[in-house]
C-alpha cells in the first residue's frame, strides 16, 4: 500500500511539473537573487521602523538573502501605473486593479506547486474571480477587509445605520448639517459604494451587481455622487490625512478601512464603525508577479513567506485587515483572540468585493468611463 501511495504521489508531482512546463510556468525555485522590489499599500510591508513589534521582513531577508525594497502606493490606479512603467517584481493589488493588470499583461500566472504555504489559504478566497482567470492563477491572496462607515461617536450617540449620512444632505443628531463634514474615497471604484446605496433606495432600477451597471443605472448613481459633491470635505486616499481630518477638521462620517478606525480608537478618539443596512464593498488583495520580474526566485520565496500564519496575523493586526490564512487569526499575539472578529471576519459573505467593471460587449459601463466620470465629479463637474 505504501509503495502504491509513493508511486501515486510521485506521478502527481510529475504531472504537476509537466503541466507547469507546458504552461510556461517555472518548475523549480533556485537561490534568491539578493533583491526584491514590491509595490504595496502603506502598512502592508513592515520591517519594524514604525513599531518594532511589527516586522515580517527582517526574518525573510535573513533566511533568503533577498533585500526587500518597498514602493508604497495610495490608490489602485497608482499601482497599475507603476506596474506599467516596470522595474518591480510584486504588487499587492486590490480587486479593482488585478483584472486590469491581468488583461493588460502586466502580471504573469504563477505555479502554486512552488508555494508550500498555498495549502493554508482560506478556502473562501482561493478561487477568487479577481485573480483566477481562464484556469490560471495570478498571484497569492494577501489580506482582505470591508469598507465600513466610520463616524464620530459624539456626533452620533446612536450609531448611524445608513450610508445616507454621507450621500444625502441632512441635519445630523448634533443639530448641524452634514455639509462639509463628510468624506468620500478618492477612487473611481467608489462608484460601486454609491451603486449599493442606489440599489437599496431605488430598487426599481434593478441593480444586482454594483460593478455591472447599465447606462440607466449608471446615470442614477452618478446623480447621487454629483449631489454628494457639495457635502464633501475631502475626497480621501491618504489614511494619515483622513485620520487627521477626523481629529482636527470636524469630519464626522466617511467610508474608511478598519485600519483608520483602529488607529484612531487606539489614540482614544471618539470613533465607531458600522456595517450599514445597504451593505458594503470591500477589498481582497493579491500579491501578483510582474510579467517581467527580474527577481523571480525572491518573489516566489516572498509569496510563500507571506502565507505563513503568523505573518498573516501580524499584518492583519497592524493594518486592521483580515488574514488570507484563517490560522492567522490565532497565530499572532499582536492580533489577539478577538482581532479577526473585530475586523469583520464573519462579514465575508456580506461584502461585495472590489472588481474591475467590464463592458461585456456593451451591456455595462466599462471602468474607463468610471475613471473619467469620477474625476469630473471630484472636480465639481
Amino acid at each position: 500500500m505504501r509503495t502504491k501511495q509513493a508511486i501515486w504521489t510521485l506521478s502527481t508531482l510529475c504531472l504537476t511539473v509537466l503541466s507547469a512546463q507546458a504552461a510556461g510556468l517555472p518548475d523549480k525555485i533556485g537561490a534568491g537573487e539578493g533583491q526584491l522590489d514590491i509595490i504595496a499599500w502603506p502598512g502592508y510591508i513592515e520591517r519594524g521602523d514604525t513599531d518594532k513589534a511589527y516586522n515580517w521582513v527582517t526574518d525573510f531577508e535573513k533566511e533568503t538573502g533577498c533585500k526587500v525594497n518597498v514602493k508604497t502606493a495610495a490608490t489602485s490606479d497608482e499601482m497599475v501605473s507603476l506596474m506599467a512603467k516596470g522595474g518591480y517584481d510584486l504588487v499587492t493589488a486590490s480587486g479593482d486593479a488585478s483584472l486590469r493588470l491581468i488583461m493588460g499583461k502586466r502580471v504573469q500566472p504563477i505555479n502554486t506547486a512552488l508555494i508550500p504555504n498555498w495549502k493554508n489559504i482560506d478556502p473562501r478566497l482561493v478561487k477568487g474571480s479577481w485573480f483566477n482567470v481562464d484556469g490560471k492563477v495570478y498571484g497569492t491572496p494577501y489580506q482582505w477587509g470591508p469598507n465600513l462607515l466610520m463616524y464620530n461617536t459624539k456626533t452620533f450617540p446612536t450609531p448611524p445605520d445608513s450610508w445616507s449620512v454621507v450621500f444625502v444632505k441632512q441635519d445630523l443628531p448634533d443639530g448641524k448639517t452634514n455639509q462639509g463634514r463628510v468624506q468620500a474615497y478618492d477612487g473611481p471604484i467608489y462608484i460601486a459604494d454609491a451603486a449599493l446605496f442606489v440599489k437599496a433606495t431605488q430598487p426599481q432600477l434593478g441593480i444586482t451587481d454594483p460593478y455591472q451597471l447599465t447606462e440607466e443605472q449608471y446615470a442614477a448613481v452618478l446623480k447621487v455622487l454629483r449631489d454628494q459633491h457639495g457635502l464633501i470635505h475631502r475626497y480621501w486616499h491618504d489614511t494619515t490625512v483622513q485620520m487627521s481630518d477626523f481629529k482636527n477638521e470636524g469630519v464626522v462620517a466617511s467610508s474608511a478601512w478598519p485600519y483608520q478606525a483602529n488607529a484612531l480608537k487606539g489614540e482614544g478618539q471618539p470613533i465607531g464603525t458600522v456595517f450599514p443596512k445597504e451593505g458594503v464593498t470591500g477589498w481582497a488583495d493579491t500579491t501578483m508577479l510582474h510579467a517581467d520580474a527580474k527577481h523571480m526566485n525572491c518573489a516566489y520565496k516572498w509569496m510563500d513567506h507571506s502565507l505563513k500564519a503568523k505573518v498573516q496575523g501580524d499584518v492583519a493586526a497592524w493594518f486592521g485587515s483580515l488574514p488570507a490564512v484563517a490560522e492567522g487569526c490565532k497565530a499572532s499575539t499582536l492580533l489577539g483572540d478577538k482581532g479577526c472578529e473585530t475586523n469583520g471576519y464573519n462579514y465575508f459573505d456580506k461584502i461585495v468585493f472590489w472588481k474591475t467593471p467590464v463592458a461585456e460587449g456593451g451591456k455595462f459601463v466599462p471602468y474607463s468611463r468610471w475613471t473619467q466620470d469620477y474625476i469630473a465629479i471630484m472636480g465639481g463637474r
